[in-house]
């Protein structure tokens, strides 16, 4: 056989195994391995059939060998290599291929190979500087070149002239006409319309318009791309009437206005849509059902989810596993949304194939409805984590009650590899906020700022919340002013944290400059406010506040509102105003309502209120420790001990136990915990005897322990010992003892700090000449030199 025949025959051969690929990938190796051994010299058209055979089949590894074999490769040979690489996402290769191609040889296909690659792997820039070289070295760019360089510039468009630039470019080529430019074209007015103001968005979706109107053939990616562009431009109600407008039932275009409906909140809207798509008969993929579940899940329209599942069981009898799993993943998302974790964990469990969103999704779920235990053990399960799922864990865990487990939790991610995100550091500061941690919450913000998050907002918001609980008022401030964007969620953030530290007319300030910045108050705004007012006895401030809600911002006081404001009423003895706004509200009080008339009656002693407070509360909430310990403490004030035998009598009748008094202080990195009449702390000792002497010089200042927080019928000297022995008194204490002079002492505790420990801590400031800060369940307490910064209004 001579050599012109054989190179026919091993041509005709690799023709065909490219036809096949990859069946007969095999075959062409055989034939590869037969050339070699036979001592035949192939010419470039069979190493371009074998570097295309190998491409196609994946192996570019040995194309790449074949390529390095021939003495001056063709810029065939370098052109498919280069689609090679840049479809396997290593564009270096790509690249350095390109590069080592004479510019002589390089035309229109070998451009486009690269343009193309650049393009699909998101490198917008690199994209369009080597379109523009392409130009200058005066190689004509073709269809296929302005639809990559298109999809580049949709990539990074940010100023109409550039779009008007390509437009002129397209028209200029003769190739305006082609379907799949103009289709480009308009997906880089579309792209650059969303990205710019309201004015300039619609001058580009009027340019994208009328070059829609002008084309000759318009397909699937025409309407689609149209209607993308009206939703993201915030023109729902122009992309509605586009698709009522569409000569073709297109699929996607449907699917298109759905999502859109669905991004923008409008969820009976996209529902709508769905029927009528359905009842027009046009086919509906995986897609469109797992936008109209989303729209269910985020509607909160569990039935109608229930009967949308329904329709798509009866309806896919063999779905292929794509569909399975990202319709099984959406219907996950909607049972745990509806609160039926246990339905989307039978659902999961049914799943022929998961992804980590599966396993993200029951992880949130569980995490949603509080079912902390499971999801620490399903968490345990997932086989691959990512950030999102140390996510969900660690914000779970912080926003729960379990802010140390979620800080190891967060060690156990960095130490396995995982750089955290923004958000999963807001979940450990969270955490650090709601421990009192503030050396771990300062290590955690220098972390933060190593890793380049510093301009995170959800991170800010967290910090500024995290040093606010910590006591340290004035390092939030601090940092809510250097942050370089702030939202509603940052100023509710800080005016809380003024609230909080007894700063009420600072955070009543800061609310008005709010205002002044335009960024509308919400609810939680409204409540923060409210409290700012309460914790500071301003009553006119907060009526005049209450009433704005409803009268100038259209919101609807709820009972957190009305709570608030019973409570500001009741702190200042004005009962009769508390009352009537009770029988004002538009529903019948909650346990919410009752609680805070309870507290305020407490205060001032008004035993009327307080009984019929806590009558309420009893039947509402039986199980709540609170109502009868104050209950019990008012009888107890007033030396009624046979009703306060009866209170107790009751708790111990309905197996109610009272929550422990539990301080806790930071000292040297590590938390020391103190319980009432302590015994189990390792100085404890010490510390009464440190209480002892500092009692005495207290005393030389005028301070009287206060026996009726004693709430016991014994002698007045065991009535004083008994007070030393309070949990916040015995964590001060060993503050005092352990920590550097000068340092501030902050002492944290799960319960409001007793009357009788409020005034010794400031006769206690006076004597050791520190600051002392009290964190109790509701508030902080500054004393520094006998005076205390709630100014006595707690």
């Amino acid at each position: 056989m001579d050599v012109r025949t054989m190179a026919d025959r091993y041509a005709a051969q690799l023709r065909f195994c490219c036809r096949q690929n990859p069946v007969l990938y095999s075959l062409a190796r055989t034939i590869h391995a037969h050339m070699i051994t036979s001592g035949f010299r192939p010419k470039y058209h069979i190493f371009n059939l074998l570097i295309s055979v190998y491409c196609k089949s994946s192996n570019i590894s040995f194309a790449h060998k074949v390529f390095d074999k021939i003495p001056e490769p063709d810029i065939v040979a370098r052109t498919v290599l280069i689609s090679a690489y840049s479809t396997a996402r290593n564009l270096r290769l790509a690249r350095e291929i390109f590069s080592g191609t004479p510019l002589s040889k390089r035309d229109t296909v070998c451009y486009n190979a690269m343009i193309k690659g650049y393009s699909h792997n998101k490198d917008g820039y690199t994209a369009i500087e080597l379109f523009q070289e392409m130009r200058r070295g005066n190689v004509n760019p073709d269809d296929l070149t302005f639809t990559s360089a298109l999809s580049a510039l949709a990539l990074i468009a940010d100023d109409e002239k550039e779009c008007w630039q390509m437009h002129c470019a397209v028209v200029k080529s003769g190739t305006g006409f082609v379907t799949s430019v103009s289709n480009a074209l308009i997906s880089v007015y579309v792209k650059c319309a969303a990205s710019l103001s309201t004015s300039l968005s619609s001058s580009l979706m009027a340019a994208a318009r009328k070059l829609f109107d002008e084309m000759a053939k318009r397909d699937e990616m025409t309407w689609t791309t149209m209607i993308t562009g009206y939703v993201k431009s915030n023109d729902l109600d122009a992309a509605r009437r586009f698709l009522g407008g569409m000569t073709e039932n297109f699929g996607a275009a449907w699917n298109a206005m759905i999502a859109g409906y669905v991004h923008h909140g409008c969820f009976p809207e996209a529902l709508q849509v769905f029927r009528e798509m359905y009842l027009m008969g046009i086919p509906q993929d995986d897609f469109t059902y797992t936008s109209a579940l989303s729209a269910c899940a985020s509607g909160g329209f569990c039935q109608h989810g229930k009967q949308l599942h329904a329709h798509i069981f009866r309806t896919k009898e063999k779905p292929t596993l794509k569909f399975s799993l990202f319709v099984n993943n959406a219907l996950v998302t909607l049972y745990y949304r509806c609160g039926k974790v246990d339905e989307a964990q039978e659902i999961f469990n049914k799943m022929p194939t998961r992804d980590t969103v599966s396993w993200t999704a029951i992880l949130s779920g569980y995490v949603d409805a509080e079912r902390m235990e499971e999801a620490k053990s399903f968490f345990r399960e997932i086989p691959e984590k990512n950030l999102r799922t140390w996510t969900v864990m660690i914000s779970g865990l912080a926003q729960n009650g379990f802010g140390e487990e979620a800080l190891k939790l967060f060690n156990q991610m960095r130490y396995e590899g995982f750089e955290p995100c923004d958000y999963i550091f807001s979940g450990a500061i969270t955490s650090c906020a709601a421990l009192g941690a503030l050396k771990h919450g300062c290590q955690l913000h220098a972390l933060l700022i190593c890793l380049g998050h510093e301009s995170s907002l959800s991170a800010g918001n967290a910090l500024v919340t995290m040093y606010a609980r910590c006591g340290v008022v004035e390092a939030a401030k601090r940092l809510f002013l250097s942050m370089v964007c702030l939202d509603s969620v940052s100023w509710n953030a800080m005016i809380a944290a003024l609230a909080q530290h007894g700063q009420g007319f600072q955070a009543l300030d800061l609310f008005e400059q709010m205002l002044k910045e335009d960024i509308q108050p919400d609810r939680m705004t409204f409540l923060t406010i409210l409290s700012a007012c309460s914790h500071s006895g301003l009553v006119k401030e907060g009526r005049h506040y209450f009433d704005s809600m409803r009268d100038s911002y259209e919101i609807i006081p709820d009972e957190d509102h009305y709570a608030i404001m019973i409570d500001l009423f009741c702190r200042a003895g004005k009962f009769s105003e508390a009352k009537d706004l009770i029988k004002s509200m538009p529903f019948n009080p909650g346990a919410r309502i009752w609680e805070s008339l309870l507290a305020g009656s407490w205060i001032h002693g008004n035993m009327d209120l307080c009984t019929e407070a806590a009558k309420h509360l009893l039947e509402l909430t039986p199980e709540h420790d609170a109502t009868y310990i104050i209950l019990s403490n008012m009888y107890a004030n007033v030396g009624r001990w046979e009703d306060v035998s009866k209170v107790r009598k009751l708790m111990k009748d309905r197996g109610i136990k009272k929550e422990p008094g539990c301080s806790w202080i930071e000292v040297d990195n590590n938390i020391h915990v103190f319980l009432v009449d302590d015994t189990m702390h390792l100085e404890v000792e010490a510390v009464y005897k440190y209480l002892t002497r500092l009692g005495h010089e207290m005393k030389k200042l005028g301070y009287v322990p206060d026996t009726k927080y004693v709430l016991h019928d014994t002698e007045s000297e065991h009535k004083e010992f008994a007070l030393s022995t309070h949990s916040e008194k015995l964590a001060v204490a060993f503050g005092l003892m352990k920590l550097p002079f000068g340092a501030p002492i902050r002492v944290f505790k799960n319960l409001r700090i007793c009357g009788d420990c409020h005034n010794a801590f400031k006769f206690m400031s006076k004597v050791v000449k520190r600051e002392i800060i009290v964190r109790d369940g509701r508030r902080f307490h500054h004393f520094n030199n006998g005076e205390c910064s709630c100014g006595n209004f707690w």
